[in-house]
């Protein structure tokens, strides 16, 4: 609950410093007086926006802070927790706001985002204005008031988890779609250029092979003449071939080894020479055994060749990188098939988890058809209790499969007549101002029973509420009071003299300057602001005496 709020420089706020006690505790004060000032400031505190013009004027800072008790608070202590913020049984929230609107947020003392401190904020206080009745015309207002009430908080998160996952993989495939035109075309130009090369079928290295058989066969004459000549130099020249003279040498080099074994290595050398020179001849004779210039093969591989050089041209590509270029097309078409699949996969993904989707969403109307007609009972009860005895209130659900959101697939309509005889219609229609008023105070105090917020704030939900009506309200407020803290802003003495303790905002003006002040009152002090409220600002033993029975009510 809420132990503490310390405001300075707000508004026409100096300094205040508020303790609050457990139950219900009425705030009044005279009109203008800013009795909701301490309500905007939590606000702030809990991440409201604000600006430069929240400040006092002549100040450079404004600065709130909120201190909670986390007893019976188990949700907040595992927030804090979960984020390394934890502070033992306490949670102290502070926010400064400077003259050029920058502000600072801070929870246990350490720097947080606004962010951080909202979604805290929302585990520890729940705040009805005075305007939640308009609110409450809005079907998606209306939708959030109930799933308030069934308080059926994994249902709507399994629905909320499920349609984000259809959405993702929808959106998948949607962009798979958008491009399958794209695919289509490339997919035929690729399917084209793959079978002329695949009807070519050109291996890995052929080009290099290729290319040097063709210079061979096309230098055939010219390499048989070479040859010839060479194996006449070797050995076939009568007048003195190499192998001659190399025998000749050896010769000459073994008669001088007789005068000096030093020259031995000479005629070993020779030796060695003349087998090479020997094998030289052989490999050539080989060769020349093994050449043979066909034409017909010679011509199969002019073509062969001008058709890599042509496809190569065609591709863009240098006839060695040929083969490669071949392999990546296959393997570029062979992706666009898996696309194809991955397509006709995600269809089928869309449709599992859409029909999954449809399963929890069936589940969650059946909670809130459920949960609704208990609401009916209980908010036909109240505006029963609420001067509206003939009232009768109904929540319509409806499913319908093609109405998907992350909240369902549901459309809520509040509906309600007021008179006997009269069938029910939308609230919007058929309430008026003070009516509207009535029963949305009656759902805002069902629903809080249900809500495991610690506090709760009403902020003038009286509003267009007068007489015994407003008795029926302190006693709604009170009884709420007495399982969760109750802090109401409130002009009727019916309400206010309903609370556990009383608070009254003053404003006064002093050397030219308006400061507003909230102090709690005694039992003699409430008496007398009650009898104010009841009789305004003359006070008779009539109206004191008015103000001790409605205390003591």
């Amino acid at each position: 609950m809420l132990c503490q709020l310390s405001i300075n420089n707000f508004a026409i706020v100096r300094f205040l410093e508020l303790d609050f006690k457990p139950g219900m505790t009425s705030i009044t004060g005279e009109t203008g007086a800013g009795k909701s000032i301490a309500i905007d400031a939590l606000g702030l505190c809990l991440g409201n926006r604000a600006d430069a013009n929240t400040l006092r004027p002549g100040a450079t800072k404004a600065e709130f802070s909120a201190r909670f008790s986390l007893c019976d608070v188990p949700l907040a202590k595992r927030w804090l927790e979960d984020n390394d913020l934890e502070l033992d049984d306490e949670c102290i929230l502070r926010r400064t706001i400077g003259s050029d609107g920058r502000s600072r947020a801070y929870i246990n003392g350490n720097p947080v985002p606004l962010a951080q401190i909202k979604n805290l904020g929302q585990l520890l206080i729940g705040i009805h204005g005075q305007h939640a009745h308009h609110a409450m015309l809005k079907s998606e207002h209306q939708l959030t008031l109930l799933d308030s009430y069934a308080n059926h908080r994994l249902l709507l998160e399994s629905v909320s988890n499920s349609f984000q996952r259809c959405k993702l993989i929808e959106k998948e495939l949607k962009a798979l779609q958008q491009s399958q035109h794209e695919r289509i075309a490339r997919k035929q130009l690729l399917q084209y250029q793959v079978e002329e090369l695949n009807e070519f079928a050109l291996l890995d290295g052929e080009f290099e092979q290729i290319e040097a058989e063709h210079k061979r066969l096309a230098n055939g004459t010219a390499l048989v003449e070479a040859c010839r000549n060479e194996l006449f130099i070797l050995q076939d020249n009568d007048q003195g071939s190499v192998e001659s003279l190399i025998n000749a040498g050896i010769g000459q080099a073994q008669e001088l080894e007789t005068y000096d074994p030093q020259l031995n290595s000479v005629v070993n050398m020779l030796n060695e020479a003349l087998i090479q020179v020997q094998e030289s001849s052989s490999e050539l004779e080989r060769y020349l055994d093994g050449l043979e210039l066909d034409p017909e093969h010679f011509s199969f591989l002019e073509q062969r060749l001008s058709k890599v050089m042509l496809l190569s041209r065609k591709h863009q590509v240098t006839p060695n990188e040929l083969y490669t270029h071949h392999q990546a097309l296959v393997g570029e078409l062979t992706s666009l098939d898996s696309d194809e699949e991955a397509l006709t996969s995600l269809q089928e993904q869309v449709d599992a988890s859409r029909a999954s989707f449809i399963t929890h969403a069936k589940k969650l109307s059946l909670s809130r058809v459920r949960y609704a007609k208990e609401l009916d009972k209980k908010v036909t009860q109240s505006i029963h209790e609420l001067s509206m005895p003939k009232g009768k209130f109904c929540i319509s659900v409806n499913f319908n499969e093609s109405h998907i959101s992350p909240n369902g697939c549901d459309s809520i309509e509040f509906l309600v007549t007021t008179n006997p005889g009269q069938p029910l219609q939308p609230i919007s229609k058929v309430a008026s101002g003070g009516e509207l008023s009535r029963i949305g105070l009656g759902i805002q105090v069902i629903t809080a029973k249900k809500v495991s917020t610690p506090t709760l704030i009403f902020d003038e939900v009286d509003v267009g509420i007068s007489g015994p009506t407003a008795a029926v309200v302190g006693k709604m407020l009170r009884s709420l009071g007495e399982s969760t803290q109750v802090l109401c802003v409130t002009h009727l003495p019916q309400v206010a003299g309903k609370g556990h303790q009383h608070m009254f905002v003053n404003k006064q003006s002093r050397a030219g300057k308006t400061e507003t002040s909230m102090v709690p009152l005694d039992k003699t002090q409430r008496i007398e602001e009650l009898a104010r409220l009841l009789g305004g600002d003359v006070i008779t033993s009539n109206t004191l005496a008015n103000a001790k029975e409605l205390l003591h009510s």
